[in-house]
């Protein structure tokens, strides 16, 4: 699934971000999804959330 639509993402959500840091390299990032922060339904680059762990990147894969 893809995660630019923020209906496809869930608290508990094993997922892939990539973090602001890492946007350049697209090294991503892998955890669970703790918080939703992007409001609006969709966006181009990927739904804005936050990690258990308490990172903050845009969703770039759901893995389940």
């Amino acid at each position: 699934m893809n995660g630019n639509t923020r209906v496809n993402i869930k608290p508990g959500l094993h997922v892939l971000i990539i973090l602001k840091q890492d946007q350049r390299s697209g090294k991503t990032t892998e955890g669970i999804v703790r918080d939703i922060l992007t409001k609006s339904s969709t966006h181009p680059h990927g739904i804005k959330v936050r990690l258990e762990g308490g990172q903050i990147g845009r969703v770039q894969k759901i893995i389940g």
